[in-house]
Protein backbone atom coordinates (compact mmCIF):
# COMPACT_ATOMS: atom_id res chain seq x y z
CA UNK A 1 0.00 0.00 0.00
CA UNK A 2 1.32 3.62 -0.68
CA UNK A 3 2.07 5.30 2.09
CA UNK A 4 -0.21 8.46 1.59
CA UNK A 5 -2.15 10.41 4.52
CA UNK A 6 -5.07 13.30 4.33
CA UNK A 7 -4.96 16.93 4.94
CA UNK A 8 -6.54 19.95 4.88
CA UNK A 9 -6.14 22.01 1.77
CA UNK A 10 -5.10 25.09 1.71
CA UNK A 11 -4.28 28.25 -1.01
CA UNK A 12 -1.10 26.41 -1.67
CA UNK A 13 -2.23 23.99 -3.38
CA UNK A 14 -3.82 26.30 -6.40
CA UNK A 15 -1.27 24.51 -9.03
CA UNK A 16 -1.95 20.83 -7.79
CA UNK A 17 -5.45 21.11 -8.03
CA UNK A 18 -5.49 22.89 -11.17
CA UNK A 19 -3.91 19.82 -12.57
CA UNK A 20 -6.32 17.39 -10.51
CA UNK A 21 -9.35 19.30 -12.60
CA UNK A 22 -7.65 19.15 -15.77
CA UNK A 23 -7.88 15.11 -15.72
CA UNK A 24 -11.23 15.49 -14.44
CA UNK A 25 -12.87 16.11 -16.59
CA UNK A 26 -16.84 17.03 -18.14
CA UNK A 27 -19.69 16.71 -15.00
CA UNK A 28 -16.88 17.64 -12.12
CA UNK A 29 -18.60 20.83 -10.87
CA UNK A 30 -16.94 20.97 -7.41
CA UNK A 31 -13.35 20.99 -9.14
CA UNK A 32 -13.80 22.98 -11.91
CA UNK A 33 -10.57 23.37 -14.89
CA UNK A 34 -10.27 27.11 -14.17
CA UNK A 35 -7.63 28.48 -11.69
CA UNK A 36 -9.64 31.49 -10.99
CA UNK A 37 -12.83 29.51 -9.60
CA UNK A 38 -10.30 27.26 -7.95
CA UNK A 39 -8.72 30.23 -6.21
CA UNK A 40 -11.66 31.36 -5.29
CA UNK A 41 -12.75 28.37 -3.31
CA UNK A 42 -9.44 27.63 -1.91
CA UNK A 43 -9.85 30.83 -0.70
CA UNK A 44 -13.24 30.18 1.07
CA UNK A 45 -11.60 26.92 2.51
CA UNK A 46 -9.11 29.28 4.22
CA UNK A 47 -11.40 31.03 5.96
CA UNK A 48 -13.87 28.06 7.07
CA UNK A 49 -10.51 26.38 8.51
CA UNK A 50 -9.51 29.90 9.89
CA UNK A 51 -13.27 30.06 11.86
CA UNK A 52 -12.88 28.84 15.61
CA UNK A 53 -16.15 29.30 16.81
CA UNK A 54 -18.13 25.47 15.56
CA UNK A 55 -22.03 26.31 14.16
CA UNK A 56 -24.04 25.30 10.98
CA UNK A 57 -22.45 27.67 8.33
CA UNK A 58 -21.97 28.26 4.45
CA UNK A 59 -18.68 26.89 5.14
CA UNK A 60 -16.78 24.39 2.46
CA UNK A 61 -14.21 21.78 3.50
CA UNK A 62 -11.40 20.12 0.95
CA UNK A 63 -9.39 17.56 2.25
CA UNK A 64 -6.05 16.34 0.29
CA UNK A 65 -4.48 13.16 -0.20
CA UNK A 66 -0.73 13.37 0.13
CA UNK A 67 2.26 11.03 -1.26
CA UNK A 68 4.96 12.18 1.47
CA UNK A 69 7.26 9.58 -0.71
CA UNK A 70 7.08 11.13 -3.82
CA UNK A 71 6.26 14.58 -2.58
CA UNK A 72 2.55 15.24 -4.36
CA UNK A 73 -1.04 15.43 -4.06
CA UNK A 74 -2.65 12.49 -5.51
CA UNK A 75 -5.98 13.15 -4.32
CA UNK A 76 -9.29 15.45 -3.05
CA UNK A 77 -12.26 14.86 -1.61
CA UNK A 78 -14.56 17.61 0.17
CA UNK A 79 -17.45 18.62 2.73
CA UNK A 80 -19.86 21.09 1.64
CA UNK A 81 -21.54 22.14 5.56
CA UNK A 82 -24.90 23.51 3.96
CA UNK A 83 -26.20 23.64 0.60
CA UNK A 84 -28.53 26.41 -0.26
CA UNK A 85 -27.82 28.98 2.23
CA UNK A 86 -27.16 31.42 -0.70
CA UNK A 87 -28.65 30.02 -4.20
CA UNK A 88 -31.77 27.26 -4.01
CA UNK A 89 -30.64 23.93 -4.29
CA UNK A 90 -32.55 22.12 -7.23
CA UNK A 91 -33.09 18.18 -7.09
CA UNK A 92 -35.53 16.28 -9.11
CA UNK A 93 -37.17 13.95 -7.15
CA UNK A 94 -38.71 10.87 -9.00
CA UNK A 95 -42.65 10.05 -8.45
CA UNK A 96 -45.49 8.54 -9.16
CA UNK A 97 -48.66 9.78 -10.46
CA UNK A 98 -51.97 7.29 -10.42
CA UNK A 99 -55.29 7.91 -12.44
CA UNK A 100 -57.93 6.16 -12.85
CA UNK A 101 -60.97 6.56 -15.51
CA UNK A 102 -64.41 4.74 -14.50
CA UNK A 103 -65.74 5.22 -18.37
CA UNK A 104 -62.30 3.09 -19.53
CA UNK A 105 -62.14 1.01 -16.86
CA UNK A 106 -58.44 1.47 -16.37
CA UNK A 107 -55.28 3.38 -14.34
CA UNK A 108 -52.56 5.22 -15.48
CA UNK A 109 -49.60 4.98 -13.73
CA UNK A 110 -47.26 7.66 -14.40
CA UNK A 111 -43.64 8.27 -13.46
CA UNK A 112 -42.73 12.10 -12.87
CA UNK A 113 -39.45 14.71 -11.75
CA UNK A 114 -40.94 17.09 -9.94
CA UNK A 115 -38.22 20.07 -9.31
CA UNK A 116 -37.75 20.37 -5.53
CA UNK A 117 -35.27 22.02 -2.72
CA UNK A 118 -35.74 19.37 -0.45
CA UNK A 119 -31.98 18.48 0.14
CA UNK A 120 -31.54 22.27 1.08
CA UNK A 121 -29.66 22.85 4.67
CA UNK A 122 -27.77 19.38 4.50
CA UNK A 123 -24.65 18.91 4.78
CA UNK A 124 -23.11 17.57 1.05
CA UNK A 125 -19.51 15.02 0.85
CA UNK A 126 -18.62 15.11 -2.97
CA UNK A 127 -15.77 16.36 -5.33
CA UNK A 128 -14.01 13.21 -4.62
CA UNK A 129 -11.69 12.83 -7.17
CA UNK A 130 -8.35 10.37 -7.15
CA UNK A 131 -5.26 10.49 -9.51
CA UNK A 132 -5.26 7.59 -11.97
CA UNK A 133 -1.86 6.49 -11.26
CA UNK A 134 -3.08 5.67 -7.32
CA UNK A 135 -6.24 4.35 -7.90
CA UNK A 136 -5.04 0.95 -6.05
CA UNK A 137 -4.47 -0.03 -2.64
CA UNK A 138 -7.52 1.07 -0.89
CA UNK A 139 -6.68 5.20 -1.18
CA UNK A 140 -9.83 6.01 -2.79
CA UNK A 141 -11.77 4.73 0.46
CA UNK A 142 -9.27 6.46 2.27
CA UNK A 143 -10.25 9.92 0.89
CA UNK A 144 -13.86 8.89 0.79
CA UNK A 145 -14.05 7.81 4.60
CA UNK A 146 -11.79 10.55 6.13
CA UNK A 147 -14.11 12.69 5.11
CA UNK A 148 -16.90 11.64 7.96
CA UNK A 149 -13.85 11.09 10.35
CA UNK A 150 -13.52 14.69 9.69
CA UNK A 151 -17.50 15.13 10.12
CA UNK A 152 -17.49 13.04 13.38
CA UNK A 153 -13.95 15.20 14.95
CA UNK A 154 -16.49 18.58 14.10
CA UNK A 155 -19.82 17.55 14.37
CA UNK A 156 -21.41 21.09 15.66
CA UNK A 157 -20.28 22.25 11.80
CA UNK A 158 -22.32 19.99 9.93
CA UNK A 159 -26.16 19.30 9.88
CA UNK A 160 -27.74 16.19 10.61
CA UNK A 161 -28.47 15.22 6.98
CA UNK A 162 -26.12 14.31 4.57
CA UNK A 163 -26.26 14.16 0.82
CA UNK A 164 -23.86 13.19 -2.38
CA UNK A 165 -24.52 13.73 -5.52
CA UNK A 166 -23.30 11.03 -7.94
CA UNK A 167 -22.03 11.94 -11.36
CA UNK A 168 -24.59 10.82 -14.29
CA UNK A 169 -24.29 9.02 -17.50
CA UNK A 170 -22.11 11.35 -19.98
CA UNK A 171 -21.07 10.03 -23.34
CA UNK A 172 -17.53 9.85 -24.39
CA UNK A 173 -18.27 13.27 -26.60
CA UNK A 174 -18.92 15.19 -23.35
CA UNK A 175 -22.49 15.02 -23.56
CA UNK A 176 -25.04 14.00 -21.33
CA UNK A 177 -28.05 12.14 -22.34
CA UNK A 178 -30.61 13.54 -19.89
CA UNK A 179 -29.44 16.93 -20.28
CA UNK A 180 -29.85 16.96 -24.14
CA UNK A 181 -33.66 15.42 -23.10
CA UNK A 182 -34.75 17.94 -20.76
CA UNK A 183 -32.78 20.85 -19.36
CA UNK A 184 -31.01 21.45 -22.59
CA UNK A 185 -33.88 22.26 -24.42
CA UNK A 186 -34.93 25.21 -22.16
CA UNK A 187 -31.42 27.15 -21.64
CA UNK A 188 -30.03 26.50 -25.27
CA UNK A 189 -26.71 25.13 -24.59
CA UNK A 190 -24.98 22.24 -24.09
CA UNK A 191 -24.41 20.34 -21.03
CA UNK A 192 -20.67 20.56 -21.61
CA UNK A 193 -21.20 24.53 -21.50
CA UNK A 194 -23.86 24.65 -19.22
CA UNK A 195 -22.01 22.34 -16.85
CA UNK A 196 -18.95 24.77 -16.82
CA UNK A 197 -21.31 27.69 -16.57
CA UNK A 198 -22.35 26.50 -13.06
CA UNK A 199 -18.98 25.20 -11.81
CA UNK A 200 -17.34 28.77 -11.99
CA UNK A 201 -20.25 31.19 -11.82
CA UNK A 202 -22.88 28.96 -9.73
CA UNK A 203 -26.17 27.83 -10.79
CA UNK A 204 -28.90 30.84 -10.00
CA UNK A 205 -29.55 30.79 -13.68
CA UNK A 206 -31.15 27.36 -13.33
CA UNK A 207 -33.74 29.28 -10.99
CA UNK A 208 -34.45 31.91 -13.52
CA UNK A 209 -34.85 29.69 -16.68
CA UNK A 210 -35.62 26.03 -15.15
CA UNK A 211 -39.37 24.83 -15.74
CA UNK A 212 -41.20 24.71 -12.98
CA UNK A 213 -43.92 22.05 -13.62
CA UNK A 214 -43.54 18.91 -13.16
CA UNK A 215 -42.28 16.57 -15.94
CA UNK A 216 -43.74 13.26 -17.15
CA UNK A 217 -40.78 10.83 -18.21
CA UNK A 218 -42.74 9.25 -21.16
CA UNK A 219 -42.73 12.33 -23.14
CA UNK A 220 -38.59 12.38 -22.59
CA UNK A 221 -36.31 10.27 -25.35
CA UNK A 222 -35.88 6.85 -24.79
CA UNK A 223 -31.77 7.82 -24.57
CA UNK A 224 -32.97 10.48 -21.45
CA UNK A 225 -35.57 7.73 -20.09
CA UNK A 226 -32.61 5.06 -20.33
CA UNK A 227 -30.03 7.17 -17.70
CA UNK A 228 -32.37 8.46 -15.16
CA UNK A 229 -30.59 7.76 -12.04
CA UNK A 230 -27.99 6.06 -12.88
CA UNK A 231 -24.10 6.85 -12.39
CA UNK A 232 -21.82 7.61 -14.27
CA UNK A 233 -19.67 3.72 -14.93
CA UNK A 234 -16.42 5.27 -13.05
CA UNK A 235 -18.56 5.82 -10.24
CA UNK A 236 -20.58 2.73 -9.66
CA UNK A 237 -17.60 1.75 -6.78
CA UNK A 238 -18.21 5.16 -5.14
CA UNK A 239 -21.26 4.22 -5.10
CA UNK A 240 -20.76 0.98 -3.41
CA UNK A 241 -18.93 2.81 -0.71
CA UNK A 242 -21.46 5.52 -0.15
CA UNK A 243 -23.91 2.02 0.58
CA UNK A 244 -21.86 0.60 2.49
CA UNK A 245 -21.73 3.63 4.82
CA UNK A 246 -25.26 3.76 5.01
CA UNK A 247 -26.74 6.05 2.12
CA UNK A 248 -29.68 5.16 0.53
CA UNK A 249 -30.84 6.37 -3.13
CA UNK A 250 -34.44 8.37 -2.23
CA UNK A 251 -35.51 8.64 -5.55
CA UNK A 252 -33.53 12.26 -5.87
CA UNK A 253 -31.63 12.93 -9.53
CA UNK A 254 -29.16 15.69 -10.12
CA UNK A 255 -31.02 18.39 -12.42
CA UNK A 256 -28.25 18.55 -14.90
CA UNK A 257 -27.09 14.51 -15.95
CA UNK A 258 -29.29 12.62 -14.16
CA UNK A 259 -27.20 11.19 -11.91
CA UNK A 260 -28.70 9.68 -8.16
CA UNK A 261 -28.40 12.06 -4.75
CA UNK A 262 -28.09 9.22 -2.04
CA UNK A 263 -28.70 10.17 1.43
CA UNK A 264 -28.41 9.18 4.85
CA UNK A 265 -28.50 10.65 8.38
CA UNK A 266 -25.36 12.05 9.42
CA UNK A 267 -25.17 10.00 12.59
CA UNK A 268 -25.79 6.76 11.29
CA UNK A 269 -22.91 7.01 8.62
CA UNK A 270 -21.16 4.18 9.73
CA UNK A 271 -18.12 5.29 9.67
CA UNK A 272 -19.32 8.63 12.26
CA UNK A 273 -21.22 6.01 14.48
CA UNK A 274 -18.58 3.57 14.83
CA UNK A 275 -15.36 6.10 14.96
CA UNK A 276 -13.94 5.57 18.65
CA UNK A 277 -12.00 8.33 20.36
CA UNK A 278 -8.99 6.92 22.54
CA UNK A 279 -5.68 8.01 23.99
CA UNK A 280 -2.19 6.77 22.32
CA UNK A 281 -0.51 5.27 25.34
CA UNK A 282 2.20 2.74 22.86
CA UNK A 283 3.75 2.77 19.71
CA UNK A 284 5.45 -0.06 18.24
CA UNK A 285 6.35 -1.83 15.32
CA UNK A 286 3.84 -4.75 16.10
CA UNK A 287 0.99 -5.76 14.05
CA UNK A 288 -2.51 -5.24 15.25
CA UNK A 289 -6.49 -4.31 13.36
CA UNK A 290 -6.07 -2.36 10.52
CA UNK A 291 -8.25 0.83 11.16
CA UNK A 292 -8.43 4.53 9.95
CA UNK A 293 -7.14 6.90 12.10
CA UNK A 294 -7.46 10.41 12.61
CA UNK A 295 -5.88 12.96 14.97
CA UNK A 296 -6.38 17.12 15.03
CA UNK A 297 -8.63 19.72 14.41
CA UNK A 298 -9.54 21.98 11.83
CA UNK A 299 -6.05 22.81 9.69
CA UNK A 300 -4.00 20.51 11.89
CA UNK A 301 -6.51 17.22 10.83
CA UNK A 302 -4.86 14.28 9.52
CA UNK A 303 -6.15 10.90 8.45
CA UNK A 304 -4.62 8.08 7.23
CA UNK A 305 -4.62 3.80 7.48
CA UNK A 306 -2.75 2.18 11.01
CA UNK A 307 -2.95 -0.97 12.61
CA UNK A 308 -4.09 -0.33 16.16
CA UNK A 309 -3.92 -2.58 19.30
CA UNK A 310 -6.46 -2.39 22.60
CA UNK A 311 -4.49 -1.82 25.68
CA UNK A 312 -4.72 -0.57 29.11
CA UNK A 313 -6.22 3.16 28.61
CA UNK A 314 -6.15 3.16 25.49
CA UNK A 315 -4.49 2.17 22.46
CA UNK A 316 -0.75 1.28 20.73
CA UNK A 317 -0.56 2.75 17.05
CA UNK A 318 2.51 1.32 14.89
CA UNK A 319 5.07 3.17 14.45
CA UNK A 320 4.63 4.16 10.41
CA UNK A 321 1.07 5.33 10.63
CA UNK A 322 2.49 7.40 13.87
CA UNK A 323 5.57 8.82 11.89
CA UNK A 324 3.44 9.37 9.05
CA UNK A 325 0.59 11.21 11.19
CA UNK A 326 2.86 13.12 13.62
CA UNK A 327 1.48 11.25 16.24
CA UNK A 328 2.70 11.08 20.23
CA UNK A 329 1.83 9.10 23.33
CA UNK A 330 -0.69 10.66 24.99
CA UNK A 331 -2.35 11.87 21.85
CA UNK A 332 -6.18 11.70 21.64
CA UNK A 333 -7.17 9.90 18.12
CA UNK A 334 -10.48 8.92 16.18
CA UNK A 335 -10.18 5.19 15.00
CA UNK A 336 -12.33 3.11 13.21
CA UNK A 337 -12.16 0.00 11.44
CA UNK A 338 -11.17 -0.81 7.99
Amino acid sequence: MTKAFIRPASSADLDSLYEMAKLAGTGFTNLPADRGALAAKLAELDAAFARAEDGLHNDRYMLMLEDPEHGRVAGTSQIMARVGEIHPFYSYRRGTLTQHSAELGRSFRAEMLTLTTDLEGSSEVGGLFLHPRYRAGGLGLLLARSRYLFIRQHRARFADRLIAELRGVIDETGAAPFWDGLAGRFFGMGFREADEFNAIRGHQFIADLMPKHPIYTAMLPDSARAVIGLPHPTGRPAMRMLESEGFTAQGYLDIFDGGPTMCAQTDQVRSVRDAVEATIVGIDGGKGRKALLSTGRLESFRCGFAQVKDAEGGIVVDEVASEMLGLSVGDRVLHVAH
